[in-house]
């Protein structure tokens, strides 16, 4: 009898444990942060910075249509956003609907982020879990933006560069006081370059983040397609 009522409670034990498994595969945001979704709710932001040239030859060998940020203007890094972040995940889509987007607000931003169908998306999925306005959202991707400077290698590429990933983050951190290793990394698509994402306190200060590295890209060398139009 004994040994059948302990069987009986392992049994139901094993079957808790398994549905509580479940229940975190099927649900990954309620395991990484208790916070989830939680607009204003978060620890750090990545300003993601992405290198036009190698979007522009992937879309084209896609078959995509035609890009605004492919055409007239050479772009170099433009912001693919600024994206709030938990030390383990982060939040995302934190308002639906989200609070319609001023379209003098998408004009506004184009400079930085050449394509208003990035602008929207970058506001509903992650402008809305930072907690700030339309308005204060943009100002502060600008202000983030701003306080980056671009390694002068990288300003007028003419000819494709191959280098190596960590190359990049250390010609980045000479050209920003106070930027570590520790909080940047590379991303790549293939063979080519595609992000640099760096780490930044909600006051837009430089700060470390153990995960984005676990995200960075691991091969030894990446290629920078050379800046092309004007």
């Amino acid at each position: 009898m004994f040994h059948s009522r302990l069987h009986s409670l392992s049994c139901f034990l094993i079957s808790l444990l398994l549905s509580a498994g479940l229940s975190m595969l099927a649900n990954p945001a309620t395991a990484q942060d208790k916070r989830q979704n939680a607009p204003g709710e978060f620890d750090f932001y990545v300003l993601s910075l992405s290198w036009s040239p190698s979007f522009c030859e992937e879309n084209a060998e896609r078959g995509g249509r035609s890009q605004i940020q492919c055409s007239g203007r050479p772009f170099a890094f433009v912001v693919h956003g600024l994206w709030p972040q938990y030390e383990n995940g982060f939040p995302e889509y934190c308002q639906r609907p989200a609070p319609r987007l001023n379209r003098n607000i998408v004009s506004s931003m184009l400079d930085l982020m050449p394509a208003p169908g990035l602008i929207f998306n970058e506001w509903d999925k992650h402008g809305t879990c930072s907690g700030l306005s339309e308005r204060n959202y943009f100002e502060a991707i600008r202000k983030a933006r701003a306080v980056v400077k671009i390694p002068a290698d990288f300003l007028d590429l003419s000819q494709a560069k191959t280098l190596a990933p960590a190359d990049i983050e250390e010609a980045f951190v000479k050209a920003n006081p106070g930027l570590s290793s520790a909080a940047i990394s590379v991303t790549c698509n293939r063979t080519r370059l595609s992000e640099v994402r760096i780490c930044m306190s909600k006051d837009l200060q430089f700060r470390a983040c153990e995960e984005l590295d676990r995200r960075a890209c691991r091969r030894d060398q990446v290629t920078m397609p050379p800046i092309r139009g004007g």
